[in-house]
């Protein structure tokens, strides 16, 4: 029988307001107290028209939680442990009235033994007060003046307190600063208990055989001989097992030895094999307690080599090089504990079908629920994870450098066990914050001590503090000081390290900066582009759902705006939409144009970032700001609240096909050139790859004319062409197009074949869209319905199309949307979930949206 068991004590919570005498029921916690309060009526939910305002008195106030409970059964010898896996964020725990724990960090998790207050009384009461994180945030400011309190978003207090920074405000979110439980709370009752269990590898270079070393950690309280039993497993069935004599020190470790071991791969380049390792505690006969880890057997190496760029920066798993294409993750809602696993599931099957090999976890929202980093590694996913520290000079007093040290210790730990996750990094751009206010950096200085007492102390943290804990407690995992960050230079420094395309001396930037041309974006990256996006508005449904008023409907209106956080946003939205499209002023035809502006500029972005990949590695991944969001809002995500994926998504989708074709012209920068048109364009066609082997393609390259959809030339066709494993294949690099013998706007359209079918499509458009007349376009789409609710929509036309978008729904999925289309190449559009609905499309050009069904 097993001596070990946990009483969840996620229900009978009241709270209120601390200078309040009325108690309110808690549904549920996990939770937090906007979500008690909404529970309650006394709170609307702030994610709609202005409530995000009317909801700020919240954030000033201090909270009480109650919850009474009897005592557990205890038996004679067993202890009794208060376990909170997350309090937000000061909390003071009080057990019948008396103080068992303080805290003040968001991000670590509390075990406090209670047995003997537990054995006074039959009856407890259990309180936890949180005080205002917000006002206590700004005393500790004020009590240390001589500290620089600077950085980007939010109150530069939030630098002092150690909670998620997204909750003072950022420039894609809201302020509220939440409170409360979390994370779980339970009581855990045993004799002894398994306190760790650490799976460590060590795979051979030829990855014939792979050693675990299984080490367990162990809390006992009865006296007595311990054996600890170790199995491991692969898919429920038992490779081996060992019983090992607990130690003195409660410890316990083994070595298995794996032979031909199946390696987990990201998706696409091979399967999620995980691996199950598994201690329990005996004594005799009886079990204490059990615990299990799942793991995967691989390598994940940075490699950083000088070559003819600078310095190279990317990843590669199991010996394989990998363009690490992806995104960007803030935490997917303001209220965290809205997000079940479920929802974390979604988010990264949409990755998965997107084609997106990694997810970053930026550094100003929290250290991930476990479901985020399984779904992850069942999936498939790379995991950049950020320490939670984002853009900002952090204090570094003896106190909060103690408790970063336990976050860091505690965070590690919890997530070392993840065959997903790659690489941790530091912080987000607070690299960039020391260059931008000019603090003390002078990477030669190697004595941490030495930083402390400077402008910038905060190096200590991500130089020594951080890279300290990671290596003894994940000593596999490659530690980064920052992102961005290389060798010391300077942030916006294209050859060493990885680059955010937003700030910098020296950097050309495209939304922050100078807005240059999305058409060039591949000519602003560096070695590794873990940060760059453009802005787009949410679908429709999206707006509906924060609009309450349909006088609001229009692009400019007051609550719109309000719901777009980014500075200047009006003027540069509009910069882009002018310079390439024809501006509207109805909500619906402007929402979809910001939403092709973004599709483009990621198109440009990722497309020429990969062709990179060919060259020596030039660019080794890029990240996307951002994949999600955290309300319902206008941002650069490309996935909004309600996992309504916007064109972009589809757009980064076909870039990152396992083999891509990719056909540009040369930019002409028609605002230099006074609108007068080029001479002559010369254009390039290529095939990325991600196969690890030597395959054969056939390559057809049309011209066709945007007027008519007739041949203004005859096709260029290749055949047998020999595709370079894992890399780039120059097709042509000197294409040549006479505007002056071929003056008619023209698209170039190639298509790429592997075994006698098309893999592959990309198509050149002349720039700007806003000097072609692309309305009248003849386009054919029917849909045809299936019986298990899947629908084909097939796509002909007679000119060429741009960017048809066929409406998201709830429920609704698309393998493909925000597609070109020209004549002669029918394409299907899969649908998946549609019944007997209706859905709209448009494209570029469109005079109103058509209805499909």
């Amino acid at each position: 029988m097993m001596e070990f068991y946990r009483q969840s004590i996620s229900t009978g919570w009241s709270f209120r307001d601390r200078d309040a005498e009325d108690w309110m029921p808690v549904p549920v916690v996990p939770s937090v107290v906007q979500q008690d309060l909404i529970a309650n009526n006394k709170l609307k939910d702030p994610f709609i028209g202005f409530n995000e305002l009317r909801a700020r008195w919240v954030n000033e106030k201090s909270w009480v939680y109650r919850n009474t409970f009897l005592t557990p059964d205890i038996p004679a010898g067993t202890a009794i442990d208060l376990v909170f896996d997350g309090l937000d964020t000061f909390a003071t725990v009080k057990l019948n009235g008396q103080v068992i724990l303080q805290s003040d960090n968001m991000f670590l998790g509390h075990r406090v033994n209670v047995t003997k207050a537990l054995e006074a009384e039959s009856e407890h009461t259990l309180e936890i007060e949180f005080d205002c994180a917000l006002l206590k945030a700004r005393e500790l400011r004020n009590q240390d003046q001589s500290h620089k309190w600077v950085g980007f978003n939010g109150d530069p207090a939030r630098l002092a307190v150690r909670k998620a920074q997204y909750h003072w405000g950022w420039d894609w979110g809201p302020v509220l600063m939440t409170a409360g439980i979390w994370r779980a709370v339970r009581l855990e009752v045993y004799t002894a208990r398994v306190a760790d269990l650490w799976p460590q590898l060590q795979l051979s270079s030829d990855h014939q055989t792979a050693e675990l070393t299984a080490t367990a950690k162990f809390d006992s309280v009865a006296s007595g001989d311990y054996t600890a039993r170790f199995s491991l497993s692969l898919r429920g069935n038992e490779i081996a097992s060992q019983d090992i004599p607990v130690s003195a020190n409660n410890r316990a470790e083994v070595i298995f030895r794996v032979n031909r071991p199946e390696l987990w791969w990201p998706h696409g380049y091979g399967n999620q094999t995980l691996y199950d390792v598994s201690v329990s505690l005996l004594r005799g006969v009886e079990t204490v307690d059990q615990t299990s880890k799942k793991f995967g057997i691989r390598t994940a190496e940075v490699i950083q080599q000088p070559d003819k760029h600078g310095k190279s920066f990317y990843f590669r798993i199991n010996g394989m090089d990998i363009f690490c294409g992806g995104s960007c993750w803030i935490p997917a809602d303001s209220l965290l504990t809205n997000i079940t696993a479920e929802r974390y599931r979604k988010w990264i099957e949409l990755m998965v079908e997107g084609r997106q090999i990694m997810i970053r976890v930026w550094g100003g929202g929290i250290y991930e629920d476990d479901a985020f980093y399984e779904a992850c590694d069942e999936l498939g996913v790379l995991v950049w994870q950020d320490f939670m520290f984002g853009c900002g000079n952090y204090p570094t007093w003896p106190k909060i450098l103690d408790s970063i040290r336990q976050e860091a210790v505690y965070n590690v730990q919890r997530l070392r066990n993840h065959p997903s996750i790659v690489i941790y990094a530091g912080n987000n751009e607070d690299y960039q914050v020391q260059e931008s206010e000019g603090l003390t950096y002078n990477y030669d200085d190697k004595d941490p001590e030495s930083w402390l007492k400077t402008d910038f102390p905060a190096r200590y943290i991500y130089e020594k503090l951080l890279p300290e804990v990671v290596a003894e407690h994940s000593s596999s995992t490659f530690y980064h000081p920052g992102s961005p960050w290389g060798d010391g230079k300077i942030s916006s420094d294209p050859t060493v390290g990885d680059m955010h395309q937003w700030n910098g001396e020296d950097s050309i930037l495209l939304w922050h900066g100078t807005q240059e041309k999305y058409q060039i974006f591949d000519t602003l990256g560096g070695r590794f582009n873990s940060e760059f996006g453009m802005e787009a508005f949410p679908h429709m449904s999206t707006i509906d759902y924060f609009v309450e008023d349909p006088k609001d409907k229009f692009p400019q209106s007051h609550v719109i705006d309000f719901h777009n956080k980014a500075d200047g946003h009006e003027r540069r939205l509009a910069t882009y939409l002018v310079e390439n499209l024809r501006t509207a002023t109805d909500l619906e035809t402007y929402i979809y144009l910001t939403q092709v502006v973004q599709a483009e500029t990621m198109m440009f972005g990722y497309r020429g970032w990969r062709r990179q990949w060919g060259d020596e590695r030039h660019c080794g991944g890029a990240l996307l700001w951002q994949l999600n969001d955290c309300w319902p809002t206008i941002s650069w995500a490309i996935v909004d609240y309600f996992l309504n994926p916007k064109p972009a998504y589809y757009a980064v989708k076909r870039v990152l096909n396992p083999i891509a074709i990719g056909v540009r012209r040369e930019h002409h920068d028609w605002s230099v050139a006074h609108a007068q048109p080029p001479h002559t364009s010369k254009y390039e066609l290529w095939i990325s790859s991600n196969n690890p082997s030597t395959i054969r393609g056939s390559v057809e390259l049309r011209f066709l004319s945007v007027n008519t959809g007739r041949e203004i030339r005859a096709p260029i066709v290749r055949e047998d062409i020999l595709i370079t494993p894992n890399g780039t294949t120059n097709i042509i690099t000197d294409g040549l197009i006479d505007h002056i013998a071929e003056p008619e706007p023209h698209v170039l359209v190639a298509r790429l074949w592997v075994d006698n079918k098309i893999v592959a499509r990309d198509v050149d458009w002349p720039q700007p869209f806003k000097y072609l007349d692309l309305s009248s376009r003849g386009l054919d789409i029917q849909l045809q319905r299936g019986s298990s609710g899947q629908a084909l929509v097939v796509l002909n036309t007679r000119k060429p199309v741009k960017c048809l978008v066929i409406e998201e729904q709830e429920g609704v999925r698309l393998n493909d949307n925000a597609i070109d289309i020209v004549p002669g190449d029918e394409q299907t559009v899969v649908i998946s979930g549609l019944g007997d609905q209706s859905l709209k499309y448009r494209y570029l050009g469109q005079e109103s949206c058509g209805l499909l069904g």
